[in-house]
């Protein structure tokens, strides 16, 4: 149990956790859906690891959703952490294998308004609910909870990504410009992947004191 915090405060974080965690996967399932569905239709590889990106975030908020099942959540935190580190492994291993074989391949995917909205929109939602996340797990101190909100916020950067690679595709012919800046999400992953595996989180509480761990030091907190 978190020490530091009140009862009540306590008991309302635990519910907006679990609220954040059902509005992740929600959205991530419809994301997941239309991204391979158009991926498919217009030889994405993009946007088809866009559309797995979503299935690894669902796993990754099952995770919190389960470890926050339990009244006592912190005896979970571990496991969770481990299968939130391993989303992120899988991410990177699927977007270097799929980046490397566009790049060498040649391979340029048609033009998808489909795919270029939906990236617009996960661009959109995805800055607020991952920092809602943070806030949340920050103040409760729950590691996993924070972990998963930067696997959120990874999902803003591969909207990004994905969004300027189906335009600079659709607009100038650049079919190179997506896998390209594929491979530095995948870089991202494996940092975040192995913050997550050693519980280096940052923005955690300490429970028992209310105050900031030291892995904030990185300035990652951010507000």
């Amino acid at each position: 149990m978190s020490v530091g915090l009140p009862v009540a405060r306590r008991s309302r974080l635990v519910r907006r956790i679990r609220l954040l965690v059902a509005a992740t996967i929600t959205y991530n399932v419809v994301e997941a859906v239309v991204a391979i569905t158009a991926g498919r239709a217009a030889g994405s590889t993009a946007l088809i690891g866009f559309g797995l990106d979503s299935v690894i975030e669902v796993s990754s908020a099952l995770a919190v959703a389960w470890q926050f099942s339990a009244s006592d959540h912190e005896r979970r935190e571990r496991v969770a952490l481990r299968v939130i580190a391993l989303s992120f492994f899988a991410l990177a291993a699927y977007v270097i294998v799929e980046a490397g074989q566009a790049l060498l391949g040649g391979h340029r995917p048609d033009h998808s308004t489909v795919g270029i909205v939906l990236a617009a929109a996960s661009l959109a939602i995805m800055p607020a609910l991952s920092y809602a996340q943070r806030r949340t797990g920050a103040e409760l101190g729950s590691r996993s909870a924070v972990a998963d909100s930067k696997q959120t916020l990874l999902c803003t950067y591969l909207s990004a990504v994905v969004l300027l690679g189906l335009a600079a595709n659709s607009l100038f012919g650049w079919w190179w410009a997506d896998p390209v800046a594929a491979l530095a999400i995948a870089a991202v992953a494996v940092r975040e992947g192995v913050g997550a595996w050693r519980g280096d989180t940052c923005c955690a509480t300490v429970p028992s004191t209310g105050e900031r761990d030291d892995a904030c030091a990185d300035g990652c907190c951010g507000g």
